[in-house]
């Protein structure tokens, strides 16, 4: 077996494969977050001057017909922002549910292996139920850590918006003055 393989059959050994999935959504977790972090720096920034320059360029800036336009544009643009938090969002829900999913198959390991093996049963009892809790730690540690991710990027989210008005109008005043 290849070395750096080597922690991943740890891994497997100590909590079931149920512990694998989570580290994929961990992992999918992480790139989302990863990707949204790459979309912010490069993409919505110069997305946002261009709105900017764009909003600065027309001549109507007061009337419905603009201020309308001027929303549409600006919720457009926070759209972008938004698009993966609905599937940032189930992926933290998963979390915790796969890892009680790994205890309640664990336990179930550990109650066929007591049944058959009457020797050492104390032991036998304690190494299942460590090997059973490790999912239900794993997936509530992922899902916390995600939850905070998410609190943070709506943070941001709901900043940019307010930030993003504030700027059109100051934009607007200071191209008359």
């Amino acid at each position: 077996m290849m070395p750096w393989l080597e922690p991943l059959r740890w891994l497997v050994d100590a909590g079931g494969p149920v512990l694998v999935v989570i580290a994929i959504v961990a992992m999918l977790l992480f790139s989302v977050g990863l990707e949204r972090w790459w979309f912010f720096r490069f993409h919505y920034r110069p997305a946002r001057t261009a709105l900017i320059q764009r909003w600065i360029a027309r001549h109507d800036h007061t009337s419905w017909t603009a201020m309308t336009l001027r929303e549409v544009w600006v919720q457009e643009l926070i759209r972008g922002l938004r698009g993966p938090l609905p599937w940032l969002k189930l992926l933290v829900v998963i979390c915790p549910l796969l890892g009680l999913l790994g205890t309640v198959t664990g336990m179930i390991t550990v109650f066929d292996s007591l049944s058959l093996a009457a020797v050492n049963q104390a032991r036998a009892m304690a190494d299942g139920v460590a090997r059973a809790t490790l999912p239900t730690l794993t997936g509530m540690a992922v899902s916390v850590v995600g939850l905070l991710f998410i609190t943070r990027l709506e943070h941001i989210i709901r900043r940019e918006d307010q930030r993003l008005h504030d700027r059109l109008a100051r934009a607007v005043e200071d191209a008359h003055a």
